[in-house]
Formats: C-alpha cells, structure tokens, sequence
C-alpha cells in the first residue's frame, strides 16, 4: 500500500477543509445532526494496481479525475432535495445513500486539482439567516468546480452507465433533468467540524450550503420538483456506483 508522505496528506487535508467559517454558519433547515455519531477520519491514500488511488471506500483516477464510491438506492418515489447522502443524513429525502466519508470525497477532489467555487451557496446574514443573494467566486473557480454525475448499475455481469439526470424527473413536466453541470462547492467548516461530514450532505438537487457538490440548473431553489424517474431507478436497496467527473460542455 502506497502512503502519500505526511506533509503531503498534511497540506491536502488542510486545503481540503480550510474553508471561510465566517461566511457560512449552521444552515438551520438542512443541517440537523446526524443519528450516530461520526468516526474519527483517518485518511491513508492507497495505490492500485490499475492505477488509480483510493481514499477509505472512495477511488479516483489522477489521469481522467474520475471519482467514484459505492452507493445504493434509497428511495424510488417521493420528493428529492438530494441525490447523495451519508447513510446516517437525510435520508427521507434523497435517491441514494452511502456509508463514505465526506472528508474523503473532499479529499479527492483536492488531490485531482478541482476548485472549490461557493457561487451556489447563499450569503448569510448578521442574525445567522441565509440571503437570498450568492457568494461571489471567480471565473476560475467557476471553471474548476464544474463536473458530471453518472450512475453505474452492473446487472448479469454487464455494467450499464447513465447520467444521474436520466434517473431524476421533473415533477411537473415529467421531464427528465437537464444535463447541466453540477458544482463542487467544498462544504465549510463551522465550530471546528467540517460540516459535510457532520451532516452527510454529499450531493444536492436542492441548494444546500453544506453539501459538498450542488446541481446549478434551473429549478435548483425548491424543494418540491424533483422526483425519482418511475421507469428507470431499480428497486431500494440496489447497489449502484456514483461516479463523477470532469464537465464536458
């Protein structure tokens, strides 16, 4: 197993988690704590043999900056405010849960270069209530933290991958999702915990200040208008694979 040496995994992790605690307190409406406890993250990066490195159950691909981890569908009706959450979140409202750790993800995407961009988290007032106005970021944060979302579903030995938007519906035009970028925005830290991780908010449809990653198109300030595709997402329960990666315009 391949070790990253400390000073490396030192300035990673502090990359990783040094966002700007004064812009973003708690988020009252979607941050409740979670039901157990979160473990201590201890991050190793391993090596394999195909290439590609591994950060507890989350893998990435330095040549393609492809990240994936092991999830597994949660709920197949019912209104979604996200597509990913950590199996002790909010899972009542989410297509799919995970037992991955937010730090790690985070991880990963630092180590393949992404850039935090926080232009879909709303500002927060001086009484600790959010704004109906956006972080500013710059056009090169922009273009960093663009990425992709599919889904791997492996059936009779055969693996079938599909944007994430075919399996999420609009709940009023029945319309599939568009295929518009998704936005890595890096969480933030609040009273010294790193909040993605505290709340197991990995990947919103619904803007959520603490998610790791939130869709940018339209219909993405409510909660009310997604839904899972009837057709097309398997039963609860079925493994699936989430795999992100680089935004291809």
């Amino acid at each position: 197993m391949l070790r990253f040496p400390a000073l490396v995994i030192g300035i990673a992790l502090s990359s990783a988690l040094a966002q700007d605690v004064e812009r973003a307190p708690v988020e009252p409406k979607t941050l409740p704590a979670p039901d157990q406890p979160v473990a201590p993250v201890k991050p190793a990066i391993e090596r394999l043999e195909d290439g590609r490195m591994k950060i507890g159950k989350v893998t990435f691909d330095p040549k393609t900056r492809e990240i994936q981890f092991p999830a597994a569908v949660n709920q197949t009706q019912g209104l979604l405010e996200f597509v990913v959450v950590h199996q002790n979140g909010k899972v009542h409202e989410s297509l799919f849960v995970t037992d991955i750790s937010a730090t790690h993800l985070n991880l990963a995407f630092k180590l393949l270069g992404y850039v935090a961009s926080p232009e879909l988290y709303f500002k927060v007032e001086e009484d600790g209530s959010l704004s109906s106005e956006f972080e500013q970021s710059t056009e090169e944060q922009k273009k960093k933290s663009r990425v992709q979302l599919s889904v791997d579903l492996t059936k009779d030995g055969k693996t079938d991958r599909q944007p994430v938007s075919k399996w999420i519906t609009h709940a009023s035009t029945e319309k599939d999702m568009p295929s518009s970028a998704w936005v890595y925005g890096g969480s933030f830290i609040y009273d010294g915990k790193f909040v993605a991780e505290t709340s197991g908010d990995l990947i919103a449809v619904f803007l959520s200040n603490s998610a790791l990653i939130n869709f940018s198109g339209k219909d993405n300030q409510f909660d009310d208008v997604w839904l899972p595709h009837p057709k097309r997402v398997p039963a609860e329960g079925t493994k699936v694979t989430v795999v992100i990666h680089p935004y291809q315009s």
